[in-house]
């Protein structure tokens, strides 16, 4: 089964995929750690500029995609507006009472909730899993059996949900899907469960023989089909995120949009 989607490389494909885990890392920390909201608004901006201009893939694509990240936005945002505490009270009716503070901590939330999620998709969108686990190998020193391991189970996933859509026709076509009440529930759990558990056992014992006879233990040096190194896309991608970074924090503290710059 075939799950990717056709999209333009970009600059940022190129970057060496462990610099590029390390510096969304960093920047998941520098957001959990920023309380100021016009820095946040921001940084927000400056994630979603690069979402949709390096990322490559089409913008109705990347508007599907960000549309769970959207709700997460209004849940998680409305949850403390609507809840908070607060001395300044804007809206009090019921068990609904908003004030200045829970506004502005809902929406401290909700827009790191947002940053984390266009983080997470930029890099998701520009790295492949393949160049991933071979850079973590060759630069950060993974032992190769864990790396393989890892991408021997995302090719196995396709063949798995492959074989569960076989299973179910087949089941259908006996009449099993038919069934109702606990006791057809029971038995349909179990026609699915006993043949694909059997099948996944003796696909990994395969594996693990053949990784074995590989010698896929870490002893001793490998060779690498992919060699992955730094180029100057690395520099790139350094120096934007320094640049960027100090510009919205800079723009926050220097022009805050609003009076409140610490909402702890």
């Amino acid at each position: 089964m075939n799950f990717e989607f056709s999209y333009r490389e970009t600059w940022l494909h190129r970057v060496n995929p462990s610099l590029k885990l390390a510096f969304s890392l960093v920047l998941f920390f520098v957001v959990l750690f920023t309380h100021n909201p016009s820095v946040m608004i921001n940084l927000c901006a400056v994630a979603l500029l690069a979402l949709f201009a390096c990322s490559g893939h089409p913008a109705k694509r990347l508007a599907l995609y960000a549309l769970p990240a959207l709700v997460l936005f209004v849940s998680s945002s409305t949850s403390m507006i609507f809840y908070g505490k607060g001395e300044t009270v804007w809206f009090d009716w019921g068990i609904v009472h908003i004030t200045k503070e829970s506004f502005f901590r809902g929406m401290q939330v909700g827009l790191k909730s947002l940053c984390f999620a266009f983080i997470g998709l930029l890099f998701a969108l520009t790295t492949r899993p393949v160049y991933l686990f071979y850079s973590l190998m060759q630069q950060c020193k993974v032992p190769p059996k864990y790396a393989y391991s890892f991408m021997a189970v995302m090719r196995l996933l396709p063949i798995m949900i492959e074989e569960f859509q076989t299973l179910r026709h087949a089941l259908a076509v006996r009449g099993v899907a038919r069934e109702k009440g606990l006791g057809g529930l029971y038995r349909k759990v179990k026609a699915y469960a006993v043949p694909m558990l059997a099948q996944s056992i003796r696909r990994a014992q395969r594996i693990a023989v053949a990784m074995e006879a590989k010698r896929f233990d870490g002893r001793g040096r490998r060779t690498y089909y992919y060699k992955i190194g730094f180029s100057a896309a690395d520099a790139v991608l350094v120096a934007g995120l320094l640049a960027l970074g100090a510009a919205a924090f800079a723009g926050g503290v220097l022009l805050p949009y609003f009076d409140i710059t610490d909402v702890r």
